[in-house]
């Protein structure tokens, strides 16, 4: 096991400067030195003891919040619940935009870390590419082994608290309604393809293919980025290549909204759902079934549990889905 003098001599600082950092004093220190302590933390895996920990977090009044992008309506509704839990526990909350960039990510919780910020609460997808996934998770222990708390939305490779969305059974509701309305020729929008979340989605809908005896072609399985101009690139290749698809499952309601827009320039009528229920679900024409998932909860859960205590196991919190049907599905 790592000692602090290991993390010292691996950096190249002296161990007083060392446990400065690691036990996060407010003595100022070159942003530098900070870096090549905590790339140590990481590599050596150093966990110092708990009494440093409880000095770590004493003084810490900010929390930091990393998401996809604060823009997309769906990272907005989740960072709204962040915000009002953090805001009452008296935090400021320093939200970071990552763009579903791995490499930014990284830069990010190495900034937060280096804020001595109390809390992370990673907000975005996961992704299915194990080494990206590893190198967050080196993060996220390194911040953890220096006092800081951690909580993740969805599915990640860290473990920890974590608030989970049913991803999985959403994406069945989903192509099961379709499938129960008497739509056998689906087409399916989709994310990309290196996020769990789109994983998720895809395999709760193939689960429904088997179980309603469907075929999906993959071929019928468009990936592009999850806004709304994705899902117009994505539904303007569903309705050139496929006339017999009478249905179109979009993996999040940007997407979604982006396949009305591109079907209003169309002369075909396809019934289209989306995914997560956000606000414009109901003011768009026509107005968007979808899969309701409770997203500020979502925010207001997980920053309860990061700025909690950690407890002897991992903490995870399921969150439903639930089909809302409106206008823009119907039977044939």
């Amino acid at each position: 096991m790592a000692t602090l003098a290991d993390v010292a001599r691996h950096a190249g600082v002296s161990t007083a400067t060392a446990s400065r950092i690691i036990n996060g004093s407010p003595k100022p220190v070159a942003d530098a030195l900070r870096a090549r302590v905590l790339a140590a933390v990481a590599e050596l895996k150093y966990v110092p003891n708990a009494h440093a920990q409880m000095l770590a977090r004493s003084h810490r009044s900010a929390v930091g919040v990393i998401v996809h992008d604060v823009s997309d309506p769906y990272f907005a509704e989740i960072t709204r619940g962040l915000q009002r839990v953090a805001e009452a526990d008296g935090r400021l909350a320093i939200i970071c935009n990552s763009y579903r960039q791995p490499d930014r990510e990284l830069e990010y919780i190495d900034l937060l870390h280096a804020h001595q910020v109390a809390a992370i609460v990673i907000a975005g997808s996961g992704y299915l590419d194990a080494d990206t996934a590893a190198r967050l998770d080196d993060r996220l222990r390194a911040f953890e082994a220096t006092g800081g708390r951690i909580a993740v939305i969805g599915r990640h490779e860290h473990t920890g608290d974590a608030v989970m969305p049913d991803n999985e059974e959403g994406g069945f509701l989903a192509a099961a309604h379709l499938f129960e309305l008497g739509h056998t020729e689906i087409a399916v929008i989709a994310g990309p393809m290196a996020l769990t979340t789109t994983y998720d989605r895809l395999a709760g809908l193939r689960r429904a293919v088997r179980k309603y005896r469907r075929k999906l072609p993959k071929e019928r399985i468009v990936h592009s980025d999850f806004t709304r101009d994705g899902g117009v690139a994505a539904t303007e290749r569903v309705l050139a290549e496929f006339p017999e698809v009478t249905a179109i499952l979009a993996l999040n309601d940007s997407m979604a909204v982006g396949a009305l827009a591109a079907l209003r320039g169309s002369d075909r009528r396809v019934a289209v759902i989306g995914f997560d229920d956000m606000p414009i679900a109901r003011d768009v024409t026509p107005s968007l079934t979808s899969v309701r998932l409770p997203l500020t909860e979502l925010g207001e859960r997980a920053m309860r549990l990061a700025l909690s205590e950690a407890g002897d196991a991992p903490r995870v919190e399921h969150i439903a889905a639930e089909l809302v049907q409106r206008e823009s599905t119907w039977a044939l």
